[in-house]
């Protein structure tokens, strides 16, 4: 763990490099769609480098619905077109192709920090709706977590 003090690394973005290098043995972004949707980078040697938090899907949709008081809760589901034409429209483009934007644009950017080639591996929740409309996600794992934990506990014990 090359992180600056490897303490503050969360179990859960540790299991999933373990899990993702064990599978793919180079170097990876994996992106958790949880409660905070996280991105972390592993090099080609294995070594987690460290990565970005954000506000997760549903945290930043909570708070959307309550301080925007007029704007009413809507299913999370990807509208069938960018320009919404009606407020659920609207809301639900926001969030999915938002969240697109957001993955894809930090996904560039860590990839252009990093100066190795990097497979974008997803996880979690939403990880699928999101990947089908992200131009930088290339695996879709709902596993990887668990893989990862049963990983760390075959080596340990």
């Amino acid at each position: 763990i090359l992180y600056e003090n490897p303490r503050e690394v969360g179990a859960d973005r540790v299991v999933n490099a373990v899990a993702a290098f064990e599978r793919f043995h180079c170097g990876l972004i994996i992106v958790d769609f949880g409660t905070a949707t996280t991105f972390d980078v592993v090099t080609p040697a294995g070594e987690y480098l460290g990565g970005a938090i954000c506000p997760g899907i549903g945290i930043s949709s909570k708070a959307l619905f309550m301080h925007a008081a007029r704007l009413p809760r809507v299913e999370f589901k990807r509208p069938r077109v960018v320009i919404g034409r009606t407020t659920e429209g609207s809301i639900q483009s926001g969030l999915v192709y938002g969240y697109v934007g957001l993955v894809d644009g930090l996904v560039g950017r860590i990839r252009a920090e990093a100066g190795f080639p990097c497979t974008v591996v997803a996880t979690g929740g939403l990880a699928t709706l999101i990947a089908a409309e992200s131009d930088t996600i290339e695996v879709v794992d709902d596993m990887l977590t668990l893989d990862g934990l049963r990983l760390l506990h075959e080596r340990n014990r």
